[in-house]
């Protein structure tokens, strides 16, 4: 199964550069370990507050249990609160999707909410033309991966990794979608991270 972790890291007042970069250096050195065995997938930097420390994770591990373990065997966990969030399937993630280089990559939450008064055949049709269009723009590296959210009664929720040339273009991507129409959108741009596998997949 695969989880998304958002990572931040407080270092403690008083702590010494020399101290943050040793631990910085073998937590590089375990993430190459993690990447190795399967487990460490992707790795992003959110927008960040001034000051702030923040990762974004993805991982793959059997349960709960077996991420927390590998989790903890990382030295910045030691400074570091993880917040994960489990990702069930979703019929149309590309799966071994990747962006196209010169594109900027977006994580999006879309809410999908069926408006009242509408009828089951265009639920259905609007679907099917929904894993069409996806599977078009991961074809053109547009999207990367689709995850299912939990979410409220009436609604469905998912979670996208995208590319664009900025916002705007990712906006414009999306509106491409047949389900557009009845869908509330969270971008979040994503920054490179230097341990980040696809990275040093393509240097």
């Amino acid at each position: 199964m695969e989880f998304l972790v958002d990572m931040t890291t407080h270092v403690p007042p008083g702590t010494t550069p020399q101290h943050v970069d040793d631990v910085r250096a073998r937590e590089a050195a375990r993430a190459r370990e993690l990447v190795a065995e399967g487990h460490l997938l992707r790795l992003w930097r959110p927008p960040l507050a001034p000051g702030e420390w923040r990762t974004f994770g993805l991982f793959a591990a059997d349960d709960a249990d077996q991420l927390e373990q590998k989790l903890a065997s990382m030295p910045l966990r030691i400074w570091r609160t993880d917040v994960v969030t489990p990702l069930p399937a979703h019929p149309n993630d590309p799966g071994g999707g990747s962006a196209s280089p010169e594109l900027t990559e977006f994580l999006t939450t879309l809410t999908i909410a069926v408006p009242p008064g509408i009828s089951a055949d265009e639920v259905v049709d609007r679907t099917a033309g929904e894993a069409v269009r996806a599977a078009e723009l991961a074809r053109q590296g547009r999207l990367v991966r689709l995850w299912r959210l939990t979410a409220e009664p009436g609604q469905r929720r998912t979670l996208g990794l995208w590319a664009g040339a900025d916002e705007a273009d990712l906006t414009s991507t999306l509106q491409s979608l047949p389900l557009y129409e009845w869908m509330s959108a969270e971008i979040t741009p994503l920054s490179v991270h230097p341990s980040d596998p696809a990275r040093r997949a393509a240097a």
